[in-house]
């Protein structure tokens, strides 16, 4: 599929980090861009910038999906690109030991619930719903192709860490859903593929001790460093303009495999 001026997109996350790159750089090929993102005043400077639309959309809730997508159709037409890049990123061990009793507590449940719901739920919530409107389009490639769908996992969902027991299992959830949905939409021309990035520079690691950052690169075999977002932007858009690529997912981690801790 060629990005262009007549292709609309849209972000899931878009307002910053992985998201944001990738909206940018949507943008910057021509594509009608619209942002959906919980973070109104960084989505509305992104948008602007851009000159995309934002939407304060909570990826969990239906209607706030469905206001979204009305707002972003009637704005640019139906979108072709979908990026699922809205995440948190939650750590607690399965079970832990309070310092001041010495009792033993189980992971709060309802974190380990959020995670899901956001990581996951969100993720295939998201995919549904602009599915349906992608399937009853007509086909913009001359292989039939009406859609790209790009999620994002993480390396945690085959290397989870100690802490990590609801965000890996939220991402390995996306993993596990990327070929049976590709399967699913195949017959409607639609692609759907998973990125699973290793350690990015995104705004989470602006708080991170310098020396405690450079601990982290050490471990990425080459390039040792920590990945920068525009190297997620470009592969979301090999993924775009390749029509084999679908029912997958690929590592971008600088063949880094995380340890236990």
């Amino acid at each position: 599929m060629k990005i262009d001026q007549t292709i609309a997109a849209i972000v899931t996350g878009g307002a910053s980090g992985l998201g944001e790159a990738t909206a940018r750089m949507l943008a910057a090929q021509g594509a009608k861009v619209a942002l959906f993102d919980m973070n109104a005043e960084r989505g509305e400077t992104v948008a602007r910038e851009i000159g995309g639309l934002f939407c304060k959309v909570d990826v969990t809730d239906e209607g706030s999906i469905d206001a979204g997508l009305a707002a972003a159709r009637a704005k640019h037409g139906q979108e072709r690109i979908l990026v699922n890049c809205a995440g948190i990123a939650p750590g607690m061990r399965t079970v832990s030991k309070k310092r001041d009793t010495g009792a033993f507590v189980a992971h709060d449940l309802g974190i380990f619930a959020k995670a899901l719901a956001v990581n996951l739920g969100g993720t295939f919530n998201m995919i549904a719903k602009c599915a349906v409107g992608m399937a009853a389009s007509d086909p913009v490639t001359a292989d039939g192709g009406r859609g790209v769908i790009v999620c994002t996992a993480s390396v945690a969902a085959e290397d989870g860490q100690i802490g990590q027991a609801a965000y890996a299992a939220s991402k390995g959830g996306v993993v596990g859903l990327t070929l049976p949905v590709a399967r699913d939409l195949s017959g409607y021309g639609i692609r759907v593929m998973t990125i699973m990035p290793g350690l990015f520079h995104t705004p989470m690691f602006e708080s991170v001790p310098e020396d405690f950052r450079k601990a982290l690169e050490a471990n990425v075999p080459f390039p040792s460093r920590l990945g920068k977002p525009g190297e997620y932007a470009a592969l979301v858009k090999s993924i775009v303009e390749n029509d084999m690529l679908n029912g997958t997912t690929i590592r971008l981690d600088g063949a880094l495999r995380m340890q236990p801790k």
